[in-house]
């Protein structure tokens, strides 16, 4: 039987890509194109969480732009430690969580679930299903799933595991009827390296039942 996180990466494995690489050479580390579609969704006070955070700047940008309520997630409690020594003082305003999303028993919901690059680190349909069981778990009724993962032309491997790459399509099923689709696009990311990727980028509503 295979270890657990082989597919998608321990703890362990995250933390050893975050002891070895400045935050700024990891792909998900752009932030510009989530903050609009967060901050176009959700009132300054309303809960966010940005999942998979890594060291990204994310919350520090929410944070500039008047957010109360921010919440970073990553299995690794390395990549966390960047953001609150970058945050200094700041750190204090936002709740760290460093635990496997996937097993993680969420206490709170959420009107903004932010994933910048996790998900497509999840190849087992049986993860993606769980993952989608806790998205809209964690959600508040009628709140948003902004997704950004590898598009179709996106690569195949990242930080040396596979990953699953996703078109319109692709997101819609995987999410299930849950979610509706409100917006899409996809995009190009030049990493530090020079190297092009692409992303596909979903804002997906959670259904009030």
């Amino acid at each position: 039987m295979a270890a657990p996180h082989t597919a998608r990466g321990g703890r362990d494995h995250w933390d050893e890509i975050w002891n070895e690489r400045d935050p700024t050479e990891v792909s998900w580390y752009q932030p510009a194109p989530s903050i609009d579609l967060i901050t176009s969704r959700a009132a300054p006070a309303d809960p966010v969480i940005d999942v998979g955070a890594g060291s990204s700047n994310v919350v520090d940008l929410l944070l500039d732009a008047g957010f109360t309520d921010l919440t970073a997630m990553d299995i690794s409690d390395a990549a966390l430690a960047v953001s609150r020594r970058r945050l200094g003082e700041r750190a204090e305003r936002v709740r760290w969580i460093a635990a496997d999303v996937l097993t993680y028993v969420f206490d709170r919901r959420y009107r903004v679930w932010h994933d910048r690059a996790l998900f497509h680190f999840l190849v087992r349909p049986a993860d993606r299903m769980r993952y989608v069981d806790q998205v809209a778990a964690a959600l508040l009724p009628g709140g948003y799933l902004v997704l950004s993962t590898f598009g179709p032309r996106g690569p195949e491997l990242c930080s040396g595991l596979p990953v699953q790459r996703y078109d319109t399509d692709d997101m819609v099923n995987a999410l299930g009827a849950r979610f509706v689709l409100e917006a899409y696009a996809e995009e190009m990311h030049t990493t530090p390296a020079g190297t092009d990727q692409q992303f596909a980028v979903g804002v997906f509503r959670l259904q009030e039942v």
